[in-house]
């Protein structure tokens, strides 16, 4: 089992562009991507995201994106889950709440949803394992970082690439914990 942050990126490093959009990453489509993302979903038990995540999967959707795993919504406000869908809201650290991600994912492995914000404390924290990072060939100048951390990480281990149709690339890396 391993916690993983899979998620697109623009080739300067945003997860997003300015106001949260992703319009940038959309005009891509999935179809280049589907496959690969189906063998990474199938091994994902449980699922955890902040708040802004959640929201725009809401807003961007009919249905609730991830039907069956169970999800950790990290925020500090009073949301309201979908109907049928195994959502829980949590706030403080993450450390706090990894056990209970993980008992939840039985054996399998914890995707860390969208933003930097989230995964940037899983890795301060030395719990992220994995990063998953599909570089689209665009830069957007501006907009929400990949990994926002606080300080300098340590070198992350390269464990492979996948390219994809259309000038993307998965770059995939062990994390790097911290030295604590």
């Amino acid at each position: 089992m391993s916690t993983i942050y899979s998620v697109a990126s623009s080739l300067d490093g945003f997860v997003a562009a300015p106001g949260d959009d992703l319009d940038w990453l959309l005009q891509f489509g999935f179809e280049p991507f589907q496959e690969h993302h189906d063998r990474f979903v199938a091994d994902v038990g449980a699922i955890v995201m902040g708040s802004t995540t959640y929201e725009w999967l809401l807003a961007h959707d009919d249905t609730w994106a991830y039907p069956g795993l169970p999800t950790w919504v990290f925020t500090t406000r009073d949301l309201a889950a979908p109907d049928g869908a195994e959502v829980q809201f949590v706030s403080g650290p993450v450390a706090d709440h990894q056990a209970d991600v993980e008992r939840a994912a039985g054996g399998r492995d914890v995707w860390v949803v969208g933003g930097g914000l989230l995964a940037a404390q899983y890795q301060q924290a030395g719990l992220l394992d994995e990063l998953r990072v599909t570089v689209m060939p665009i830069a957007l100048g501006a907009g929400a970082p990949l990994l926002p951390v606080a300080a300098p990480t340590p070198v992350f281990e390269l464990m492979g690439t996948t390219p994809f149709t259309g000038g993307a690339v998965e770059l995939h890396y062990r994390s790097a914990h911290p030295s604590a």
